[in-house]
């Protein structure tokens, strides 16, 4: 069968990289890649908003089944222009994907349907937001409403600070659109846990946990990014965490969207806080995570084609989810500056130093070949060097020697991604 992957970061060169694993695939094509996927999928030059050359490429292919990897073409509906035309693909449709697409949206179903997860209060109005901060407790967390590249998220510890976020995320507009509307929550304390799911819109079966690493520098420290690094499983999502969230969360959100008439296929990631006074909700993703889907995908045994059809088919029921008993970490080999301000065009070098290592994957996010044919950097996570070991701690210094085998200039990591699992 022939697939098409819709986006260009690291996330979907893990999802390439499963999908070329399944006997069933004999072409993968993805619309516009990057050039890590291009090692092993023909790469398009089609942007992932643009739908109707999306749609028309897929029908002129023949594609089979087309997999959406990012945020912004999903909460825009491109899942429902692709089923318009008849056309296989996996992902929620846009009026289900308002589940990541709107937080306000995401909060008030779960305050409807007793979903655990911080108090809160939603605004559309800055001298609102503003008046209620007066009477507020600190630290809080403000939210901007809309998809802002995992960066709309400010936790505040005084009134002024919050003043200030205000100003940035509705009056200045920093992260655009997103910022319409606003959520203000309570800070919440405790370990910070990743789920994602398989979903068809009535059973819901999840992957095993992961942590991820927001905050740019060591000691999470510094602004937030899109993530730089993670592990998996978490050593904080214990058997009795998980059974509490079967109860009370996961099948509770999946019942709740379809008893809203937005019925749910896809992934569904359940951001988590493990607080003292047990789990809640932090976030909803309506997508795999990145770069949580580097450490969850080269651990999974079933073949992903297989279980991504089951979603759109309504059998998830009939699959037996199940994943390698041991360990993943990935390192973000980041721009120096990123997510602010950072140079692009650096060669990449030692590339292939991973070729034929099992366990050890080298997940492009953002690079590029140039016109002499030499991988370059282009973005601000640059890489996602993933390895597995028997357990955390093997898997970490694995991952870590491993991000010395590939160099760029302006190369940046942290230097603790996992360092909380020897906590344990």
């Amino acid at each position: 069968m022939k697939v098409l992957i819709v986006g260009s970061g690291g996330r979907e060169h893990a999802i390439a990289v499963s999908v070329a694993k399944s006997p069933k695939v004999d072409k993968i094509y993805c619309a516009p890649g990057n050039a890590g996927i291009g090692q092993i999928a023909e790469c398009v030059a089609i942007g992932a908003m643009e739908f109707d050359r999306l749609v028309t490429f897929a029908k002129e292919k023949q594609i089979d089944l087309t997999i959406i990897g990012m945020d912004d073409p999903l909460v825009g509906g491109i899942v429902d222009a692709f089923e318009a035309e008849g056309l296989r693909v996996f992902g929620p449709r846009k009026n289900a994907a308002i589940l990541e697409g709107s937080k306000a949206f995401s909060k008030d179903l779960m305050k409807k349907y007793n979903i655990p997860t911080a108090a809160y209060e939603n605004f559309d109005d800055a001298e609102a937001a503003l008046a209620y901060l007066e009477t507020a407790s600190f630290p809080i967390v403000l939210k901007a409403d809309g998809l802002a590249l995992g960066k709309g998220v400010l936790i505040c510890n005084t009134l002024e600070e919050a003043r200030e976020g205000v100003k940035s995320i509705m009056l200045d507009r920093q992260f655009g659109a997103a910022g319409n509307r606003m959520v203000i929550e309570e800070f919440m304390t405790g370990r910070e846990v990743s789920v994602l799911s398989f979903v068809d819109g009535k059973t819901i079966k999840t992957m095993t946990s992961a942590q991820d690493h927001k905050r740019a520098m060591d000691g999470d420290k510094g602004l937030n990014t899109g993530g730089m690094g993670t592990f998996s499983p978490s050593p904080f999502y214990t058997e009795e965490v998980d059974a509490f969230c079967r109860e009370h969360i996961y099948q509770a959100t999946v019942d709740a969207m379809a008893a809203e008439g937005r019925v749910f296929k896809g992934i569904i990631f359940f951001g988590l806080m493990l607080t003292p006074k047990g789990p809640k909700v932090l976030e909803y993703n309506a997508r795999f995570g990145d770069p949580e889907a580097q450490v969850v995908l080269p651990r999974m045994k079933n073949d992903i084609i297989d279980v991504m059809e089951a979603c759109i088919d309504t059998r998830l029921d009939e699959t037996d989810l199940q994943f390698e008993d041991n360990a993943a970490v990935c390192v973000v080999l980041a721009s120096d500056g990123y997510p602010v301000k950072y140079e692009k065009g650096f060669e990449i070098r030692g590339l292939e130093n991973f070729e034929g290592k099992t366990g050890y994957y080298c997940f492009h996010a953002g690079t590029k070949l140039d016109a002499d044919g030499k991988f370059v950097t282009n973005g601000g996570r640059v890489l996602g060097i993933t390895a597995k070991g028997a357990d955390l701690k093997q898997a970490r210094e694995n991952a870590y020697e491993a991000t010395k085998w590939v160099e760029f200039d302006n190369k940046y990591m942290r230097n603790d991604i996992g360092k909380a699992i020897y906590e344990v």
